[in-house]
């Protein structure tokens, strides 16, 4: 389809999923959520398929929420359906690996800590913004308060600065932080060596692996969601919001 957000393709036993919404920085606009999730349970249910990787194209992996959808539809179902999909890739029977080069910012960051293995360029670039916008990293704090040690998610959240792949790794964010030279080769090192694990040991190390993350967000879930929107809707928020749209023009 021509007008499709989120690509799909399967090679040698791995499902790659590609946001490709450059316009808007491959934002979670409600069509790119809803496509993503819609690759996320095919891949899941294709027997062809061992593992799946997500990706981008162009300079940005993920801008976040979709500000200006925000703006003017608000963000409780939207903020659900964030959740649900962190919850999906948490949940999925398959190991899903996030690629991740150029920028990702806010929301785009919980992808990244909802998956199974995340390998970073080095110099990519992250950022908790949320703080900037008179906002909460609240839905994303379901997956990234369970990777990052404590004090780095203190200092990102409540800092709202960038931070390189390298720092990433630091934190634990992301599993492996590489050279941007380096990221296809060991991407695809990484995907062909969880391709060779056996169909049920993949699905019960994972849940095994994943449980206490999704019973985190089974128990916080909906309330950073109305936490999420509920801001969101705001006077401070919607007037920062406005402004920053404003400067992007």
């Amino acid at each position: 389809m021509a007008d499709e957000l989120v690509h799909y393709a399967v090679s040698e036993a791995v499902a790659t999923i590609t946001l490709d919404s450059q316009h808007n920085r491959n934002a979670l606009s409600q069509q790119l959520v809803r496509e993503l999730v819609e690759r996320l349970q095919r891949a899941d249910a294709d027997d062809d398929v061992r593992v799946v990787l997500v990706r981008q194209e162009g300079k940005v992996f993920c801008s976040g929420a979709d500000l200006s959808e925000a703006t003017t539809v608000g963000m409780e179902e939207g903020a659900r359906r964030i959740v649900a999909l962190q919850r999906l890739v948490a949940t999925m029977d398959k190991p899903v690996v996030t690629r991740i080069e150029g920028a990702v910012r806010a929301g785009g960051i919980g992808i990244v800590a909802a998956s199974d293995v995340a390998i970073s360029a080095a110099d990519a670039t992250y950022a908790l913004t949320e703080v900037k916008l008179g906002l909460a990293a609240a839905i994303i704090s379901l997956t990234v308060h369970a990777r990052m040690n404590p004090r780095a998610a203190a200092l990102t959240t409540l800092g709202g600065e960038v931070f390189t792949g390298a720092e990433a790794a630091a934190y634990g964010l992301v599993t492996q932080a590489v050279p941007a030279a380096d990221l296809d080769d060991t991407v695809a090192t990484v995907c062909g060596q969880l391709a060779t694990g056996a169909p049920q040991g993949l699905r019960e190390s994972k849940r095994i692996l994943n449980a206490d993350l999704v019973r985190r967000i089974d128990a916080l879930g909906e309330d950073m969601a109305a936490l999420s929107a509920r801001l969101f809707a705001s006077d401070e928020a919607r007037e920062a919001m406005t402004a920053f749209l404003s400067r992007k023009r």
